[in-house]
């Protein structure tokens, strides 16, 4: 993959996420910065998401701690764990917002 597709790949994926968050109806705030997507909570807590474009990776860092994806058969997968990215994410705004966060 060039970086031209990577970031191709990234924008899709970051827009998913925000039009999912505005789908769940959940009280998650986010902005993107460059690079970087962060979520904020009502409670102040934040997940950032952060486009590594050297390494062709996605990362995440949470409550839950830090996550490395890259993208493999059309599906951005956790590098350690095989999570999918969405699914994490759901899980992780999940935790933060304290309350079921689904789209």
């Amino acid at each position: 993959m060039n970086d031209t597709e990577f970031h191709k790949l990234a924008d899709q994926v970051l827009m998913h996420i925000e039009e999912g968050i505005d789908q769940s109806g959940a009280d998650i705030e986010y902005e993107t910065t460059g690079n970087v997507l962060t979520l904020e909570f009502e409670n102040r807590s934040q997940i950032v998401i952060n486009r590594q474009e050297p390494l062709h990776e996605i990362w995440v860092a949470s409550k839950s701690g830090g996550y490395h994806f890259k993208y493999n058969d059309g599906i951005w997968r956790c590098t350690r764990s095989g999570e999918e990215l969405i699914a994490l994410i759901k899980r992780e705004c999940s935790v933060h917002a304290e309350e079921s966060v689904d789209w």
